[in-house]
């Protein structure tokens, strides 16, 4: 009579046996013949696709942002309502309206007038004489009082709250302005976008008529624009925009199927990915520096007597979300690179693997021996492992690509949970159930 038994392998045996299996798949993966390996069309369209997906993530980047800040009244907000507190754009804003108000008060006048009175009230000789010294100090006193007037109330919480109400009332209006067709607080004329601050010249004249300057009561309402952004090519600009703004719901979508086609044709699938990714990632670094390089381009263009500080706040702001998507999109492409990598044979990607199973797997014998026992919950995940992962990665691909606007925390954040994730199927990997013992009798010749 003979006795087997079957023993159940170690997780150290396991780890190995499964890493031999990948191995042996890659050899087998690698003894195809030459000549199919390297059919030149089917490479070259594999990297053709590959390219022009990084060239449609790059444009797909403005055109979400383009479109939210048209369409998301919230968004537009968020966006242009720090302006208001910005030391730059608040000394722009004042030298604007103080030239308006002073153009409406002529102080010049007003000394001459104050000068006739005095002349008419018989006042000695020397005092009127003194009074027309002074011209020139109650000239600048009045132009101080004014400036001050206004430089007050545009560094009030009540001018924040006038400039984010008004951009929000006329939010509606910014998809006219981006293709010239505004009539309202928004327009777009004479190649620049401005808006209408003439609620702000109207706290102004209150202010002065309460500080004693009656005057001031007589400024008609006067509406006049501060200019937000400023370009002789803004019409060229605005066509383009409002062509990525009508695509921006179907680009990125249009983008991933392409990068998926070009990952699909090639015959390497996994170095596939790995560019697929790497492309993006090259093609958001050099948004960024596009960004940066027209940023410099665009103060250098300024007309004459824009304020170079408040001009680049404002460019500053606009851009900020398309930055933060920039960002967000490279760092997804960034990890999904590594990730193909790490997946592969290379030696340096077989060392992190072994060195996290075996890792886990420490922890986990700990726990067993503790008195864990994972029974039929390991038997599952060890016969489900593969789909588990695939269901992780499903679930994380889903989270980003339906997050309203991603930024590069939350991508990182999705990145550590899938990696938790990972951690612990791998701890509840305990391997299939150990094969019942069997006994086997057999006869003696």
């Amino acid at each position: 009579m003979a006795h087997t038994g079957d023993e159940p392998l170690s997780n150290r045996e396991r780890n190995e046996l499964d890493e031999l299996r990948h191995r042996v798949g890659a050899l087998e993966s690698g003894a195809r013949p030459r000549e199919a390996r390297h059919h030149p069309f089917r490479s070259t369209g594999s990297v053709l696709l590959i390219l022009f997906a990084a060239l449609l993530s790059l444009l797909s980047v403005i055109a979400v942002w383009a479109n939210s800040i048209v369409r998301d009244t919230d968004r537009y907000v968020a966006t242009v309502g720090p302006l208001a507190s910005n030391p730059d754009v608040q000394k722009a804003v004042t030298n604007r309206v103080t030239d308006v108000v002073l153009a409406k008060i002529d102080v010049d006048v007003l000394v001459k007038q104050l000068q006739d009175a005095v002349s008419e009230k018989g006042v000695p000789p020397k005092a009127a004489q003194l009074v027309g010294n002074l011209d020139g100090p109650i000239t600048s006193g009045l132009k101080q009082l004014i400036s001050g007037t206004v430089e007050r109330v545009v560094s009030s919480s009540a001018f924040e709250k006038v400039w984010v109400d008004a951009n929000r009332r006329v939010h509606s209006s910014v998809d006219k302005a981006l293709t010239g067709e505004a009539e309202g607080a928004v327009s777009l004329k004479n190649d620049e976008v401005a808006i209408d601050v003439a609620p702000i010249v109207a706290q102004v004249k209150e202010r002065l008529v309460d500080a004693g300057l009656g005057v001031a009561a007589k400024i008609p309402d006067v509406h006049t624009d501060f200019v937000v952004v400023q370009s002789k090519d803004i019409g060229k600009i605005k066509t383009y925009m409002r062509i990525l703004e009508i695509m921006g719901s179907w680009l990125p979508l249009i983008a991933l199927l392409v990068a998926a086609a070009g990952v699909y044709t090639a015959f390497n699938r996994r170095h596939a990915l790995i560019g697929a990714g790497l492309a993006v990632f090259v093609a958001m670094l050099i948004l960024g520096i596009t960004l940066t390089v027209f940023r410099d381009v665009y103060l250098d263009h300024l007309p004459s007597g824009a304020s170079p500080a408040a001009a680049g706040a404002v460019y500053d702001a606009l851009i900020k979300f398309l930055r933060a998507g920039v960002r967000a999109l490279g760092a997804v492409a960034l990890i999904i690179a590594v990730g193909a990598f790490l997946s592969g044979p290379s030696r340096i990607a077989v060392l992190v693997r072994n060195g996290c199973r075996r890792s886990i797997g420490a922890l986990r014998d700990v726990s067993v021996s503790g008195g864990l026992r994972l029974g039929a919950v390991g038997r599952f995940v060890h016969r489900f492992k593969r789909w588990i992962g695939v269901a992780i990665l499903v679930v994380a691909a889903i989270v980003l690509f339906t997050w309203t606007y991603p930024t590069t925390m939350v991508v990182v954040w999705t990145t550590v949970i899938v990696l938790v994730g990972f951690a612990i199927r791998e701890f509840l990997d305990t391997g299939s159930a150990p094969a019942a013992p069997e006994s086997r009798t057999t006869a003696a010749p």
